[in-house]
């Protein structure tokens, strides 16, 4: 499992102030949404999938992805659930 300590600062020092962990079982996920924060994640376990403009990413341990707020999405755990850490940011 990766190590969240360095992430959380650096998200911090952007003005992220709700740090989130989550945990999603196998292929658990969100249809079609948007946020009213910008979101940067961190992938501590597992994989995460996030689906924008009919594009697929997969993002595994280790990897980070941002989302600007109000951007639609849908996003879903891999095969093997997946353990994240959340950076929220109102705008």
């Amino acid at each position: 499992m990766t190590d969240t300590s360095a992430f959380e600062k650096k998200v911090s020092s952007q003005g992220y102030d709700i740090i989130v962990r989550r945990d999603l079982p196998p292929l658990e996920g969100l249809d079609d949404h948007a946020h009213d924060y910008d979101v940067w994640g961190l992938i501590t376990k597992g994989e995460f999938r996030i689906t924008m403009n009919g594009e697929t990413r997969s993002y595994r341990e280790g990897d980070e992805f941002q989302l600007d707020a109000a951007c639609p999405h849908s996003e879903s755990a891999g095969e093997d659930g997946v353990s994240l850490v959340i950076g929220r940011r109102t705008r």
